[in-house]
């Protein structure tokens, strides 16, 4: 995904999501600490989060906690219009 430009994502459906996630610290699993999380991600399916979730799963220490999610959508095809004239004012 990152060899697209941003306008491209948003052109295809992608919008800004945003992670809080609470995860237990590794050495004392009775505290938290909040890491935050954005990307370019589709919705109502979050392929690029759940990615992200699972490789936090499998590859760090610090079990999670919880995620909280907001999504926002930028832009959408049906906003892009095709422009064929310009008229200058002076």
């Amino acid at each position: 995904m990152h060899d697209h430009c941003e306008m491209d994502l948003m052109l295809r459906g992608y919008g800004l999501t945003t992670a809080k996630i609470l995860y237990h610290f590794p050495d004392h699993p009775h505290l938290l600490q909040s890491y935050i999380w954005q990307d370019y991600d589709i919705a109502p399916k979050f392929p690029v989060l759940i990615r992200f979730i699972e490789f936090w799963k499998t590859k760090l220490d610090g079990p999670l906690h919880s995620v909280t999610y907001t999504h926002h959508k930028l832009i959408a095809p049906n906003e892009w219009r095709k422009v064929d004239g310009e008229f200058l004012v002076h």
